[in-house]
């Protein structure tokens, strides 16, 4: 196997690997700004009040699949952030809360541009929260919907279907 200079020059040891892997402390701008995950994907908060959100993010190069197209990952990515936005737009600072469901459907491609996520909750149930993202192209198409449940961890493990 010949490796470029650019290969040999990220490859690190398992110990440096290790080394970064956590456990990892994170301090937030505030309770809904960006987690370094949604900074790499270089999400945007639009807006999040009333159980809603809006985010959006480019198609960068890194976020393509062999096809040329937007990787779906990124997209559900997206939708995800958009709806925890949502959750944290009506829970107090700091809720521990975690996605215990999603489902995806997958309507059209993203060959370009930027994609716009919008979320909205359903009425939460005690612990349960639902709600829908649906992502759009340039173009104002949608080109996912996603759905999820989250649950509050404590009395809602009862909740669980």
């Amino acid at each position: 196997m010949t490796l470029s200079e650019s290969d040999a020059s990220t490859i690190v040891s398992v110990q440096e690997l290790q080394a970064r892997t956590g456990p990892h402390q994170v301090q937030l701008e505030s309770w809904t700004s960006c987690a370094p995950f949604e900074r790499l994907l270089h999400m945007e908060i639009i807006e999040a009040a009333d159980g809603q959100a809006t985010l959006r993010m480019p198609f960068l190069i890194q976020y393509a699949q062999g096809a040329a197209l937007m990787h779906g990952g990124a997209l559900m990515s997206l939708a995800d952030t958009a709806l925890v936005m949502a959750i944290k737009s009506i829970l107090p600072p700091h809720t521990h809360f975690v996605t215990v469901h999603a489902k995806a459907d997958f309507l059209r491609a993203v060959t370009q541009g930027i994609v716009t996520a919008r979320a909205q909750l359903a009425t939460p149930l005690r612990r349960k929260i639902s709600g829908e993202a649906r992502v759009f192209n340039e173009a104002d198409e949608e080109v996912l919907r996603f759905e999820a449940i989250f649950v509050i961890p404590g009395e809602a493990r009862d909740e669980q279907a």
